[in-house]
């Protein structure tokens, strides 16, 4: 394939992009339909109003037994294998409607998920079920709980008094006290889980209280002040994280509680209602539309990085852009991928989502952007550099962007941990994902510092050259032997591990090769060993998949193919050839599910085959 070609790829892969671009000039993408989301929400919505909701919980039962595995179970998305958490919830969800009301389609999906629980479980007793939960979320209470509270309630753990002894009782007391408390006590309860230990909690207590008198009193003293606490914890639109799933488990136990007119129950019911799909299902999150967005701007303006600074080809209609650009344009027209218009909108709509007051979940000081622009999503790391790096590419620093940047900067500094990484959500403890350090966010971050280390005052910029040291020296202790790196919100689900390490390997080597002075020549170091595992790890096709072992994606095959594309072109060019094959010519791009949710729940999202290739592309011409 010679560069002719390539920019004609490019070009359809562009105006595939370009054709997902909203009215108002952004992204905001699809994630993948959720049969946990789907499952929690119908069985949510029958607990709060079994009558009015009738139409919903029809439509939702009728999606799952509709997307079913061949096996019987249900996996994270429609394109994942079964698993036990989704099964079981599937399952769960059909206790909406009596056994006598369920269709031939509902029957036999019943029978089926029920075969393989048994399959997998050992058998559908009680202590079979539970015990496979604990098994999957060991120590990690704050999702088992929630799993086997909706069990309980469906009925799958035996009589009431005997399945509420099943459920591990949640302490909702501790949600009460102050939010320093949590870091300074060490305790595996963090505040974006506090309305579910807080609604878990509350159930499970009255539906079983304590044999202590002193704990039982106590929990029923503070019982109205740990609903106010939830109650101020819920953004406006009931949606908790933007999450259905959590909100949905929120709902259930308050209305299972004896809540079920609160203003909680109330406000949670409308958010799943409103967040419904046309055919009856739920996705895991609302969207990921900042996330989205800033990878878009990030990749259409590749050719305007710092560095290396490399001259792309003359495109001749650049100055006659429009925006946007109409969907089914013809492809190749070679015109400028973000125009003045569009690049003022984006930059002004990026700026109204940094979130500028302390967020009521994580506590988290204002500065730093979240995934989404709807009001339940919380501000984490991988976003705020995204958005950092998003800024820098969309114009000059003038006052506005300048302070948004140097208080973004700010914010991923002060969220730096002792080992020198940077957490997704919050300072310190390690014990638990979001507050541990994380190979890709971290270099994330380490780019995002660099490209404003000279537009920030003087403390700061000191500030974010001792912590891009600190930082790089954790990277080189992350690399594993073989010069892989382990990302944390992203996986494969073809390995038994489930670490995806050509993304987290991909991400960080590409980010290693933009950083320019004194930290170069470490950087590239870490860089050429991340490399050599990424060039190793290529399939005879010429695709890439989360390790070596596992099958070619069109997205960890562009991140693969952007990371070597100015080391090795044959390799690249390989993969380019396979990414117009699988996709063909630009015409087709199926998601495939690499992205984990909490809990380690997966989803693909519609946008990330895209927009991941249209970035590799771009930086093959640069390399040109």
């Amino acid at each position: 394939m010679d560069t002719a070609d390539i920019a004609a790829f490019r070009d359809r892969v562009v105006d595939r992009l370009r054709a997902a671009v909203t009215s108002d000039g952004r992204w905001e993408g699809r994630l993948s339909s959720s049969a946990v989301a789907t499952a929690v929400a119908v069985f949510a919505l029958s607990r709060i109003d079994r009558r009015a909701h009738a139409a919903p919980v029809a439509r939702g039962l009728h999606w799952l037994a509709a997307h079913a595995n061949a096996d019987g179970g249900w996996g994270d998305s429609p394109e994942s294998p079964s698993n036990l958490t989704a099964t079981l919830l599937a399952r769960n969800a059909f206790a909406a409607v009596a056994s006598g009301e369920r269709d031939g389609a509902l029957a036999a999906a019943v029978a089926a998920a029920e075969a393989w629980l048994a399959r997998r479980a050992g058998s559908l007793e009680p202590d079979a079920l539970r015990a496979a939960v604990i098994l999957r979320y060991g120590a990690d209470r704050t999702f088992a709980g929630p799993i086997l509270a909706m069990t309980a309630m469906a009925g799958m753990l035996g009589p009431p008094a005997e399945a509420w002894q099943r459920v591990p009782q949640l302490p909702f007391e501790l949600g009460v006290l102050p939010h320093a408390l949590f870091r300074w006590l060490r305790l595996t309860v963090v505040s974006y889980a506090l309305p579910a230990l807080i609604a878990i909690g509350l159930v499970r207590h009255r539906r079983l209280p304590s044999r202590l008198p002193p704990l039982r009193l106590l929990r029923d003293a503070v019982t109205r002040r740990a609903l106010r606490i939830a109650e101020r914890m819920q953004p406006p639109n009931g949606g908790y994280e933007e999450a259905a799933p959590l909100t949905a488990f929120v709902a259930m136990s308050l209305a299972e509680a004896g809540c079920r007119e609160c203003a909680v129950v109330r406000r949670a019911a409308g958010f799943l209602l409103a967040s419904e799909r046309d055919d009856g299902s739920w996705p895991i999150d609302t969207n990921l539309a900042t996330w989205v967005t800033t990878l878009a701007i990030n990749a259409l303006t590749e050719r305007d990085a710092t560095e290396p600074q490399r001259r792309m080809r003359a495109r001749p209609d650049r100055r006659a852009a429009s925006f946007p650009a109409p969907p089914g344009a013809p492809a190749g027209t070679g015109r400028c991928d973000l125009p003045p218009e569009q690049r003022a909108l984006l930059r002004e709509w990026l700026l109204r989502q940094r979130h500028t007051e302390e967020h009521p979940l994580t506590r988290g000081a204002p500065g730093g952007w979240a995934w989404s622009d709807l009001p339940g999503a919380m501000p984490d790391a991988d976003d705020t550099a995204g958005a950092l790096l998003a800024l820098r590419r969309l114009g000059a620093a003038d006052h506005a962007a300048a302070d948004a940047a140097a208080q973004g900067v700010r914010w991923l500094l002060d969220l730096q941990n002792g080992d020198g990484g940077i957490p997704t959500f919050a300072r310190g403890w390690g014990r638990l994902p979001f507050d541990r350090s994380c190979p890709d966010i971290t270099a994330h971050a380490l780019r995002a510092f660099a490209e404003w280390r000279d537009a920030l005052p003087s403390g700061p910029r000191r500030r974010a050259a001792r912590a891009s040291a600190r930082a790089l020296r954790y990277l080189a202790r992350a690399q594993r032997a073989d010069g892989a790196w382990v990302p944390l919100w992203f996986g494969t689900q073809h390995t038994p591990g489930e670490a995806n390490l050509t993304y987290g390997t991909a991400q960080v080597v590409t980010a290693l090769d933009a950083l320019g002075g004194p930290r170069r020549r470490a950087a590239a170091a870490l860089a050429e060993r991340g490399r050599a595992w990424l060039l190793a790890a290529q399939r005879a096709d010429g695709s890439w998949g989360g390790d070596r072992d596992a099958p070619g994606s069109i997205e960890e095959t562009a991140l693969a193919v952007r990371a070597v594309a100015a080391a090795r072109r044959d390799a690249a060019a390989r993969g380019i050839a396979w990414l117009m094959e699988r996709t063909r010519g630009g015409a087709d791009f199926p998601a495939a599910p690499i992205g984990l949710y909490f809990a380690r729940l997966w989803y693909s999202e519609r946008l990330y085959p895209v927009v991941f290739a249209a970035h590799a592309l771009e930086a093959c011409l640069k390399c040109a």
